[in-house]
């Protein structure tokens, strides 16, 4: 019975009415009232606090508000990150085999052969073999082959089979070779003596791809042209392209000169390599 008495009196306290009135402060005038009991006041709050959850809940669920908690990611944020963390890697590859090339050739430069790590750019293999002192027995055909190509003109080797145009190359300077090509004394390159501040050309259109000072060679410019072919310009007195440049074949890209330790007067170091071996550019240049 008691149990029942207070489950009444709990009951009529929830039902039991209370009158809400909005006064006015100055003149007790009873502006608004309304009636409420403590179970009406209970379900208004509840239902306006499931309201208030469900509303959050949407707005973070299916707007972009969602994408500022943390540690939230949407699907198209993570595919970007992906994508850009490719790009980051591939990029980082194409860089370090970059470093490796330059590196290379900065050894090249100096002089430090035994220390370049080259693929098939290698000159390891061409700076130890002398090709003159190979003997091969030459079959009846083979003598005839050489024979039809020494009557060629030696100047338009570089034939091209996709234009049909001849590939010719342009003499950088003019002047008295005092050093010619010689693998025995991996001398890959010819010396041509001309005056300080003679204007050196480019001998093919191309790209510079280096162009800077070494102690040994002092301003060197290095051209890549068609064909895989590369031509090096040592000991110049200054420089007129930088790393990047496009060039024209004839076209000045420095001043004769006689900078670096390596010199021992006014003249050009000039080089020629293809497919990464080094060639004798006096079988395609004629420096008179």
């Amino acid at each position: 019975m008691a149990q029942k008495k207070k489950e009444k009196k709990f009951a009529k306290k929830l039902l039991h009415k209370y009158r809400l009135v909005v006064l006015n402060e100055d003149t007790f005038e009873e502006r608004f009232a309304i009636k409420l009991t403590r179970l009406n006041v209970f379900v208004i709050v509840m239902l306006s606090a499931i309201i208030l959850i469900a509303g959050t809940t949407f707005l973070i669920a299916f707007t972009s508000l969602r994408e500022f908690i943390p540690g939230y990611s949407s699907a198209k944020l993570k595919k970007q990150a992906t994508e850009l963390n490719y790009k980051t890697d591939s990029l980082q590859q194409v860089i370090a085999l970059n470093e490796k090339y330059y590196a290379s050739i900065r050894r090249v430069l100096t002089g430090d052969v035994k220390t370049v790590e080259f693929n098939r750019d290698s000159i390891i293999d061409a700076a130890g073999k002398d090709m003159a002192a190979l003997k091969v027995a030459a079959s009846k055909e083979d003598s005839l082959l050489r024979e039809k190509v020494d009557k060629e003109d030696k100047y338009n080797l570089f034939e091209s089979s996709v234009s049909g145009s001849n590939f010719v190359l342009f003499p950088p300077v003019n002047g008295t070779i005092s050093e010619g090509y010689d693998l025995k004394t991996k001398h890959y390159a010819v010396d041509i003596v001309v005056a300080k501040d003679t204007p050196v050309k480019a001998t093919a259109d191309g790209t510079v791809i280096f162009a800077e000072w070494t102690a040994e060679t002092g301003y060197v410019v290095i051209i890549e042209h068609n064909q895989e072919l590369i031509s090096v310009y040592k000991h110049n007195a200054s420089l007129t392209k930088q790393q990047g440049d496009l060039v024209k074949a004839g076209e000045v890209i420095a001043m004769a000169g006689n900078s670096g330790e390596y010199s021992t007067g006014p003249h050009l170091h000039f080089e020629l390599w293809s497919k990464g071996y080094p060639i004798n550019p006096t079988n395609f240049i004629d420096f008179k």
